[in-house]
Parts: structure tokens; sequence; C-alpha cells
């Protein structure tokens, strides 16, 4: 065995280190130098590094000896404290003879060496060491949430941002992106079928809501589209939840508006199309009128805004037509439309003129038009709650409506019978009516609807469905909308049905015959649209028949007792 006395320490002034050699005649004794090096071993037990820069051999750290038990040979040993480094990595000396760390011999601002108590200077609410330690990883962000319109810390974000919930039903799977649990207040319904283009951008508007994403959600029901919609759960990048329902079979739009009220989270409810595209203050307008009342029905419908945000290969001529009107606003939309002219004998696929960063800027309104078709029928003179007006329930339009999901618990859901376009919404807004619930018009809750071709077969399921909804209830307020098929405005409704109401009140038990002909006649007129069926002769009697003189008595009496609308209305159906 090497005896420890037969070596020395000596100390090169040409490169400033320490180096261990056999004993020969050295002037210093070993014996001094460990006495030293035990000095600076007892001020580190203490907690106390020294700054002491002219004493060198007071920067040796205790495991110098440590390391020597072995009797190995130690490589150089570095006592500069190179840029204030905070880690002494002479606690971390290498026991198996690896060139041995620099050791941090100066402590300049005599804090502790523990690098976990360094970065508390910044105030940082965890312990940055052992952050390191456990994941080896950067930290996560979750001091820099977003703050407006985040709706959970980012650490968690980042586990749940590409994760995907997926839960399959018999008729259909749910697949969930941000599946957070904070709670809801707002779900948006939106049912789509062969969309995809349209659906696209409008889930890019509502991504850009200025209510807190957190607190709402988009529940869209694919209705077994055959297109690329499916898609869509993979392309989206939302800030909000968002649950994709993907029908297994078609099942119209009662059925999959259903679906996804059975699946909304929040209080309130937005049925909103797949193809609108809403404004940032979107959900923001609807939600502020029902924060203080809860027996509201809300719509921006019946002030309707069309664009043109792609050039469909389905449009007919009017609409071709009108989009090229719209062009000339705008140098860009006209040479994309120009382009599409020149290569559309060779495209069947839908051009793109209105992109994400036109939503932004508010480029897209360029090619967007009004349409005031209810309001310019009569319904601007009532006011923004359509006070006095007979037939509210026509503003239930699912395109864009709100209610809360306590209403529709007490009215019941869509009727599922009412397949394909048309009527569904106003039956049930009808329900609503007769439950008492306030409707409400507002403009600043309008949605873009972007225009798409027009199906022919729309016109057949529009009529079968509006007979479902006379023969639910064949009653005066709904018969009347009959009138509807004779292009007379709502208003021209409203005043017949007041006049109808105040001839049975002003004369009970009179004009039974004139009564019971006029609500015939009005009922024929949707079954016989419904049964392909020339509308004529919707109450036809033999010429001398008792009843027919009766009607044709009573009639007569209704102008000169100022029933003007009344008559007019009987007269334009009768005399078909």
């Amino acid at each position: 065995m090497i005896k420890i006395d037969s070596y020395e320490y000596y100390y090169n002034p040409e490169d400033g280190k320490y180096y261990i050699r056999k004993k020969n005649n050295s002037p210093h004794s070993l014996k001094k130098l460990k006495d030293k090096l035990n000095k600076s071993k007892d001020k580190k037990n203490k907690g106390n590094r020294s700054d002491d820069s002219t004493n060198k051999v007071d920067k040796l750290r205790d495991k110098v000896n440590k390391g020597n038990k072995k009797n190995k040979s130690r490589d150089k040993v570095n006592t500069a404290n190179e840029t204030n480094k905070s880690y002494d990595k002479a606690d971390a000396v290498n026991e198996t003879n690896k060139p041995y760390d620099k050791a941090d011999a100066a402590n300049e601002t005599n804090k502790p060496y523990d690098k976990a108590d360094a970065v508390n200077e910044t105030n940082k609410p965890y312990d940055k060491a052992d952050a390191v330690n456990e994941t080896n990883k950067p930290y996560d962000k979750a001091d820099a949430v977003n703050e407006t319109n985040k709706p959970y810390d980012k650490a968690d974000a980042v586990n749940e941002t590409n994760k995907v919930d997926i839960t399959d039903y018999p008729l259909y799977k749910m697949s969930i992106k941000n599946n957070h649990k904070h709670p809801i207040k707002v779900s948006i319904v939106m049912p789509t079928y062969n969309k995809y283009h349209q659906t696209s951008l409008s889930l890019y508007g509502l991504s850009k809501q200025t209510f807190p994403h957190a607190e709402y959600e988009v529940i869209l029901v694919d209705d077994a589209s055959s297109d690329n919609t499916s898609n869509i759960l993979k392309e989206v990048d939302v800030p909000f939840k968002f649950k994709y329902i993907q029908m297994k079979q078609n099942k119209g739009r009662s059925s999959v508006r259903n679906i996804g009220i059975n699946h909304a989270e929040g209080d309130l409810l937005i049925f909103l199309d797949g193809e609108m595209l809403a404004p940032p203050v979107f959900i923001e307008n609807h939600y502020k009128h029902h924060m203080h009342e809860s027996n509201l029905v809300v719509t921006g419908a019946m002030h309707y805004e069309g664009v043109y945000t792609f050039i469909m290969p389905d449009y007919n001529k009017d609409q071709m037509a009108h989009l090229k009107e719209l062009i000339g606003r705008d140098p860009e939309y006209r040479r994309l439309y120009e382009n599409y002219e020149q290569t559309k004998q060779h495209s069947n696929v839908p051009c793109p003129l209105v992109t994400k960063e036109d939503i932004d800027t508010n480029r897209f309104q360029r090619l967007s038009f009004p349409n005031r078709y209810f309001l310019n029928s009569g319904l601007k003179h009532f006011g923004e709650r359509l006070e006095g007006f007979t037939l509210p329930y026509i503003a239930f339009l699912s395109g864009n409506v709100s209610v809360r999901k306590a209403n529709l618990k007490k009215s019941g859901l869509f009727d599922e019978t009412f397949i394909g376009y048309g009527a569904e919404d106003w039956e049930l807004g009808y329900r609503l009516y007769k439950n008492g619930v306030q409707f409400v018009l507002d403009p600043s809750t309008v949605a873009y609807h972007q225009e798409h071709g027009i199906s022919k077969r729309k016109v057949k399921e529009q009529w079968g469905n509006h007979y479902r909804f006379v023969n639910k209830h064949p009653h005066i307020d709904v018969l009347i909308l009959s009138l509807e098929w004779k292009e007379l405005p709502f208003m021209h409704m409203h005043k017949t049905l007041v006049e109808y109401n105040q001839l049975e009140e002003r004369f009970p038990g009179e004009y039974n015959e004139f009564k019971h002909a006029f609500r015939v006649m009005l009922f024929r007129i949707i079954e016989y649209l419904n049964n392909g069926q020339p509308v004529t002769k919707l109450y036809d009697l033999p010429g001398g028949s008792e009843e027919r003189i009766k009607i044709i008595q009573q009639f007569e009496t209704l102008r000169p007792r100022g029933f003007d609308y009344l008559a007019s209305s009987f007269e334009q159906i009768y005399y078909l």
C-alpha cells in the first residue's frame, strides 16, 4: 500500500493549478497542506464559503480528500469561478477517476450555492431546480396563460390541445376537442350536411368571438355528409370546446338538432346553421339579452345578410348574375372571378373567394347583401319585441336564434316527424309562443348566410312540412300562414287575423258558415301544394246550395262592418 506521507501537493505558478507528486525534499510538509484543506472543509460545513481570492489553497473542496480514498491520482482541479456559475460542480465529484469538475471557489454575493434558491430571486412560484430534475424538460408556461379568453391554464391546455375524446353511440359517434371542465354558459348547436367549405369558415368565425372561449361550446352535428365534412375535426384549431357528432345515417334537421341539444352543457342554446358566418360580437350580443330575463327567444334572422364566400358550381343563373354585380366592388375579388370564368368548364369544385384574413378584416362584407323580407313584409312596424304582432313565432328561424334550455324542456324539442327542409322551426316557435315566451329581434345578433346552390327538392319538402304543421296545429293563427302562398305580406296576414278574432268577439254565434269555409280553404291550400295538385276550387259548392248562399250573404256584410282585410283575404282564395 502506498503511504500518504510519500506524496505531496505542489502549486505550479505557470498555470495556477495544484498537482500531486512523489515527495522529494519538499519545503512544505503534506501535513501542513492537509491542515489547510481541513480548514477549508470546516468553513464549508458551516455554510460560509469564503471569498478570499488571495488564498487559493482555501478554495479546495472537502471532497478532494474523499476522492483520494482509493489512492487514485486526481486530474486538474480548477479553482477559478468563471462568470458567476451558480451550481457547485465540486459537489458532483466523479468518484471513478473521471476528470474533476471545476470547483467554484467564489460566492460573490454571499448567497447559498443552492441553485433552486438562486432561481427564487425572480419570485418564481415553483422550484425550478426540482422541476428540471423531475422532468428534464423546459417547464410549462403555466404563468404565461393568455388572460383573455383562455379556458384553462396553458399547462393543462398543452396536454389537451391535441387530445380527442371519442364516444360511440348507436346512431352516431361523438368526438370532443378541448374537453375541459370549465362551466359552459352557451352551447351553439350547428347542423350541417354536405357544406364542408362553408362550415370550415363558420367555425373560424366562431373562434374569433369576444365572449370568453372557456364559457361556450360548439356542437357540430354532421348529418352523414358525403363530402369532406368529416375532415373538419382534424383540420380545425379552435379555442373553444368543440363537439363533432357524426351521424351514421341521415336523420334530418329536427333529429340532429335534438341530438345536439341533448349533448349541450350550456343553459343558453344558440341554433346556428352550419353555413352561417358569425361576427365577433355574435355570442356576446345573444347572451346579454338572456342575462336578466329567462323567458326570451332572440333572433338575428329577421335582419338577414347573405354573402358569397365561394363560387359554387351549382349556383343558378340569378345567383351568378347577383355575384357578378357584387364582384365589381373589389378588384381582387373581380380577378378571382375572372380566373374562374376562364377555367370553370374544367372544374366542378367550389372556387374560394373569401379567406380567413378577409374575415379578420371584414373585407368579406364587400360580397354581402341584405335581405329584409320579413321586416319589409311588415314586422318592422312592431318594434324589437314585436309588440302586438299576432304571429311572433315566425321569428323562430333556426338558422340564427337563441333560447334557454329550460324553455325547450317545458315546450318540447324539435318534432322529428318533420323531415327535410322547412316549418320545423316555426312549429317549435309556435309551442314556445303558446307557453308565453317573449320574442326579440336584435340586428346586432345578425350572422352572414354563406350562399349555396338551391335544391329544387327543398320546395316539396317545405310544403310537406308545412302540411304537418297545419295538421298538428289546425288553429287560425297557424292556418293564416297559408296566405303566404298568395304572396300576401305578413302585415296583411296579421291584420286579417286581428279582424277574424274581432269578428268572433263582436259577433259570437254568427258568421259560422263563413268562418268554417275560410279555415277549410286555408288548410286545403297547403294540402293541395303538398299533393302536387292545382290550388283551385278550394270550397266548391253547388250554385244553389243553402250553405253557399249563407257564405255569400255573410261575406257581403264584412266590409260595411270594417273587416276589410278579412274580406280581401277570403275573396282572394274563394274565387280561385
